[in-house]
């Protein structure tokens, strides 16, 4: 099973690919409001060379409360790529706030997959919104 999981908050953004028994992983600093190029991170770690992007099975990547603009960033690069592709992707809720890396991101996903007896329809792109346990007060457009 091959999955590809973004982390990202704060500072640094990390993304890890799980090829079969392999794990490829990326970290990079950045400013707060500066989000990274997600394809040069896939490139480091070998997009296009070691592996397609077609190649992986599983899209997910972590759904930090106290990381807003970031994991909706994430959360929009990865639905775009997942819909396409017409695979699975997973929002995998962050217990450790800020410290969760992006394999074990990738690993919860695996298990997570696998605890839902591999059914790719239970996570379909449209519903792996980011989710906060308390309301958020951003004003919205319009309001």
């Amino acid at each position: 099973m091959n999955v590809l999981a973004i982390q990202s908050s704060g500072n640094e953004t990390s993304l890890c690919v799980i090829l079969g028994d392999d794990v490829l992983e990326y970290s990079i600093s950045h400013q707060r409001k500066d989000r990274p190029n997600w394809q040069e991170m896939l490139s480091q770690i070998g997009l296009d060379s070691f592996f397609f992007i077609d190649d992986i099975d599983i899209f997910a990547y972590a759904n930090i409360e106290d990381s807003y603009t970031a994991t909706r960033s994430v959360a929009s690069y990865l639905k775009g790529i997942s819909s396409a592709l017409k695979k699975p992707l997973m929002a995998i809720d962050a217990d450790e706030t800020n410290t969760i890396s992006s394999d074990l991101v990738a690993k919860r996903a695996i298990q997570k997959f696998k605890e839902s007896g591999m059914k790719s329809d239970h996570f379909d792109s449209k519903n792996a919104n980011p989710t906060y346990a308390v309301e958020t007060k951003y004003k919205k457009i319009n309001e």
